[in-house]
C-alpha cells in the first residue's frame, strides 16, 4: 500500500511575509508561525502571523484602493477583465513551481496539484469574461419616469479560504470579487499559506493597483476573527467548517451586519441503485470518497447501497481500496497522500475507533501508515447504521461508511436525515428514478452517474447547515454586487 521513499524535490520558499498595498510586511506583533510538511511532520518554514493590527492596515490600503477616484475604480470593466486574465496566465506560466509548492505544503499528490493549478487559472479566466457583462435593468414605469438599476461593487471584501484546495479556493473567491470591482483582504488557511503568498507576487506582477488585493496569513481566532468583526469590511466569504462558519456569522452580525456567504461542511450521500453499472458505481464511489485523502467538503461519505447488490459492491470496493497506493505525494505512483495535520490525523483515527466500538464491521484499513507524516490507510466500514458517529459527523478523512437500503422511500428519508445539505449523488440507469431522487434530495448539488464534476458556470453551495449563498457561475456575482435603483422624473 505504501509507495517508495520520499522523492520530494527541493522547493524554494520565496514569500513568507504579509502582502499589503503591493508590498511585503512583517507582522505588527513581530510573531511568526510554523508551516508543516504533512508528509514528514517537519517544519517547512516560518510565516509572518497576521493579527488585528495587520488587518487594520490592510483595510486602510483597501479603502484607499476603493476610493471613487482611485485607479482601480476608474478602470473600465474590460480592463479589469484583462488584469484578471493576465494573473491567470502568470499562474499557468508557473504551473510547475505552484504544483510542487502545493504538494509540499498540503500533501496533495502531484498530479492533483497540477490539475488544481490549471483549474485555478481557468476559473479566473471564466470570471474575467464576466467583467463587461454585469448589467442592471431598465424597468417599466408610468409615463414621465425613467427607472433603471445599477449593479455596483459591495466594497471591501474579507475572504477566508480553507487548506484542502488553497489555490482553487483563492480563484473561487478572488474571481467574482475582482470582476465586480471590489477590493479584497484574503486570509489563507494557516496550514497552507504558501501558494496564496506566491500568488500575491503574481497579482503585483500582473499590474493590479496597490491595495486591491491584500493577503494576510494568520490563524482563525486572531486574524480570521479580525476580518469577521471589522466594522469597515463590507462582506465576508468563508469556506470551512460549520463550527467556524457560525462564529463568523455571529461576529459579522455584531460588527456591521456585513454580508456573509458560507460554504461549509457536508456528510454527502451517494445512492447506488440496484440497476447501477457495478463497475461504474464502485469506481465512482471510490474516487468520490478517497480523492485527496477524503479531504473534500463534498466527499461521498455516506454510501447507500441497495440490498440486492450490497454484498457484491462491498467485495469490489474492498478490493479496490486495498490496491490504493498511499505514500509520498511526489511519487507519481502514489494515489493518496497524507492528512493535512497531526490534529486531523488524530481526529480521523478517533472516528475509526468509534466505528469499531459502535459495532460497524471494519473491512479494511483502520490504521495509520508509516513512521512519519500523517498517513492513514483507506478504510471501509460495513454494517453502518444511521445513528453511528461515523455516519453522522463529517470525518474529512479516508473512512468509507457503507449503509444498506431496501426501498427508495426509505433511502430518501435516511439520506436527508442530517443537518448538512451540501451535495449528493445517484447512480442508476433509470432516468425517471434519477430525476425523482434529484427532486427529493436536500442538497445544493446532485450528480447523476458521476460525482463532483467541476463546471465554473454551475453554482456551488449548500442547504441547511452546509452554508448560505452560492459560489461559481453567475450566481456568485450577485454576492459581490449591490443593486441600486435609479428613478428619474423626466421634465
Amino acid at each position: 500500500m505504501s509507495s517508495s521513499e520520499s522523492s520530494a524535490p527541493q522547493v524554494e520558499i520565496k514569500y513568507t511575509q504579509i502582502f499589503i498595498n503591493n508590498e511585503w510586511h512583517k507582522a505588527a506583533n513581530g510573531k511568526t508561525f510554523p508551516v508543516i510538511n504533512p508528509s514528514t511532520g517537519e517544519e517547512i518554514c516560518q510565516v509572518e502571523e497576521g493579527t488585528r493590527s495587520d488587518i487594520d492596515k490592510a483595510v486602510e490600503a483597501a479603502r484607499q484602493a476603493f476610493h471613487i477616484k482611485s485607479p482601480w475604480r476608474q478602470l473600465e470593466p474590460g480592463a479589469r477583465g484583462n488584469l484578471i486574465r493576465k494573473f491567470a496566465n502568470l499562474i499557468r506560466r508557473d504551473v510547475d513551481y505552484l504544483a510542487k509548492l502545493e504538494t509540499l505544503n498540503g500533501g496533495k499528490i502531484l498530479p492533483l496539484s497540477m490539475g488544481e493549478v490549471f483549474l485555478t487559472a481557468d476559473c479566473l479566466d471564466y470570471y474575467a469574461g464576466w467583467a463587461d457583462k454585469i448589467t442592471g435593468e431598465t424597468l417599466p414605469s408610468q409615463p414621465g419616469n425613467f427607472i433603471y438599476t445599477r449593479h455596483e461593487p459591495v466594497g471591501i471584501c474579507g475572504q477566508i479560504i480553507p487548506w484542502n484546495f488553497p489555490l482553487m479556493m483563492l480563484a473561487w473567491k478572488l474571481g467574482p470579487a475582482l470582476t465586480c470591482g471590489n477590493v479584497v483582504i484574503l486570509k489563507p488557511a494557516e496550514q497552507t499559506p504558501l501558494t496564496a503568498l506566491y500568488c500575491a507576487a503574481l497579482i503585483k506582477e500582473a499590474g493590479f493597483p496597490p491595495g486591491v488585493v491584500n493577503i494576510v496569513p494568520g490563524d482563525g481566532p486572531n486574524c480570521g476573527y479580525a476580518i469577521a468583526i471589522h466594522p469597515n469590511i463590507n462582506k465576508i466569504a468563508f469556506t470551512g467548517s460549520v463550527e467556524v462558519g457560525k462564529k463568523i456569522q455571529e461576529a459579522a452580525g455584531k460588527s456591521n451586519l456585513k454580508r456573509v456567504t458560507l460554504e461549509l461542511g457536508g456528510k454527502s450521500p451517494l445512492i447506488i441503485c440496484e440497476d447501477a453499472d457495478l463497475d461504474l458505481a464502485v469506481r465512482t464511489a471510490h474516487e468520490a470518497l478517497f480523492t485527496h485523502a477524503a479531504q473534500v467538503c463534498v466527499a461521498a461519505s455516506r454510501l447507500f447501497v441497495h440490498s440486492k447488490i450490497y454484498d457484491e459492491f462491498i467485495a469490489r470496493s474492498i478490493e479496490l481500496a486495498k490496491k490504493r497506493v498511499v505514500g509520498d505525494p511526489f511519487d507519481m505512483k502514489t494515489e493518496q497522500g497524507p492528512q493535512i495535520s497531526k490534529t486531523q490525523f488524530e481526529n480521523i483515527l478517533g472516528y475509526i475507533q468509534s466505528g469499531k466500538e459502535a459495532g460497524a464491521k471494519l473491512e479494511c484499513g483502520g490504521a495509520s501508515l508509516g513512521d512519519k507524516g500523517y498517513f492513514i490507510q483507506p478504510t471501509i466500514f460495513t454494517g453502518v447504521t444511521d445513528d453511528m458517529k461515523i455516519a453522522r459527523e463529517e470525518i474529512f478523512g479516508p473512512v468509507m461508511s457503507i449503509l444498506k437500503f431496501d426501498s427508495y422511500e426509505e433511502v430518501i428519508e435516511r439520506a436527508n436525515d442530517t443537518t448538512y445539505g451540501l451535495a449528493a449523488g445517484v447512480i442508476t440507469k433509470d432516468l425517471t428514478r434519477a430525476l425523482t431522487l434529484v427532486e427529493q434530495l436536500e442538497a445544493g448539488s446532485v450528480w447523476v452517474n458521476q460525482y463532483a464534476p467541476l463546471h465554473f458556470q454551475a453554482p456551488m453551495g449548500g442547504f441547511k447547515q452546509s452554508g448560505q449563498g452560492r459560489e461559481l457561475g453567475r450566481y456568485s456575482l450577485d454576492e459581490y454586487c449591490e443593486v441600486k435603483t435609479v428613478d428619474i422624473k423626466l421634465t
